[in-house]
């Protein structure tokens, strides 16, 4: 009777040389080693994107969250600037009183009128600066630098500048009208002029920030639609009414939103404006905004109880604004 013998198969031998090595095992320190290496780098993966981003949030809660707390928890209480330890607890009293105080609402009206005043023109000066800078021009890039050296501009410096050109007795503007024979303008003691020389420095500062905006978004419009629209007949004016503007819809709610929120924050403009008034916004509050009424309140008369109450009005200003950008942005989404 035959015997059976099981022995290992052995591995294959390549022809014309010997069986391949095994390689040699690792050691238990050499394991662990690697072990210890890929934890660290699953850990460093994980975790380095926050420790990235750290410095922003560690930031934005010591200058920006800690003083909005600070500033709601200052509103409810009567405090002034010489002793802001000293805190007396008055609830919604600073709030109420805001509805009766005539000088909160001349300075909600004036922030409203004079943000109108230059924000409508700004864009429009915006989008038709951008359509003309669309096209191929020589010297493009020299325009669109000289587009941003406004917004480069110091405040002080432009504020000072055009106080000069609106000076009533010496100014450059009062000057031109007189050789059209229009009497001379008092620019800083009338109302409505005033209001449209602070409009004027705004306007001139923020309207090529905003056209290189649309310009960009221009750019990105896909040439084949006014290719179609040309072959449809339709001229460059008619071309930018219904190829250019509904594509940068978009863009333009995104201005208008930004605009907005700067204007119900001006603040440098109107004060420099007429600095023999400080922050009272001329001899009659003419063109005194909600910015120049808060610091008004905390800083001059020293009453950081009303000065917090009207920030934070003006932060939940703030908020509907962006309630109604973000109900609008759906509604084109939708639409689109």
């Amino acid at each position: 009777m035959a015997t059976r013998h099981d022995t290992a198969a052995a591995p294959p031998v390549k022809e014309g040389g010997a069986a391949p090595a095994r390689p040699p095992a690792e050691s238990p320190e050499t394991i662990r080693k690697r072990a210890r290496l890929s934890r660290r780098w699953q850990r460093d993966v994980r975790w380095s994107p926050y420790a990235f981003v750290s410095p922003f949030f560690l930031l934005f809660a010591a200058f920006g969250l800690f003083p909005l707390i600070y500033t709601a928890w200052a509103s409810l209480h009567a405090v002034e600037l010489t002793a802001p330890t000293d805190m007396e607890w008055v609830g919604l009293r600073n709030y109420t009183r805001i509805f009766d105080d005539e000088f909160y609402w001349n300075a909600a009206k004036n922030t409203l009128t004079i943000g109108i005043i230059s924000t409508v023109p700004q864009l429009m000066m915006a989008l038709g600066i951008a359509h003309i800078l669309n096209y191929r021009l020589r010297a493009s890039t020299f325009y669109r630098v000289a587009m941003l050296a406004p917004y480069a501009t110091s405040i002080a410096a432009a504020s000072l500048v055009f106080v000069l050109l609106f000076g009533r007795d010496y100014g450059m503007i009062n000057w031109a009208l007189d050789l059209v024979g229009i009497d001379k303008i008092d620019w800083q003691n009338e109302k409505w002029p005033s209001q449209i020389a602070v409009s004027s420095i705004v306007i001139w500062r923020w309207t090529g920030y905003n056209a290189l905006i649309y310009l960009a978004a221009m750019q990105a419009i896909p040439q084949d639609l006014y290719e179609s629209a040309a072959l449809d007949g339709a001229n460059r004016w008619q071309q930018f009414l219904h190829v250019t503007l509904p594509s940068l819809r978009p863009t333009i709610l995104f201005t208008c939103v930004v605009s907005t929120i700067g204007a119900s924050q001006l603040f440098g403009e109107p004060l420099l404006f007429d600095s023999t008034k400080g922050a009272s916004g001329g001899s009659q509050h003419q063109f005194q905004t909600l910015g120049l009424y808060m610091y008004e309140q905390g800083w001059v008369n020293q009453h950081l109880g009303r000065a917090s109450a009207i920030a934070w009005t003006m932060f939940l200003i703030l908020i509907a604004i962006g309630i109604v950008n973000y109900v609008i942005s759906r509604r084109l989404r939708a639409s689109s």
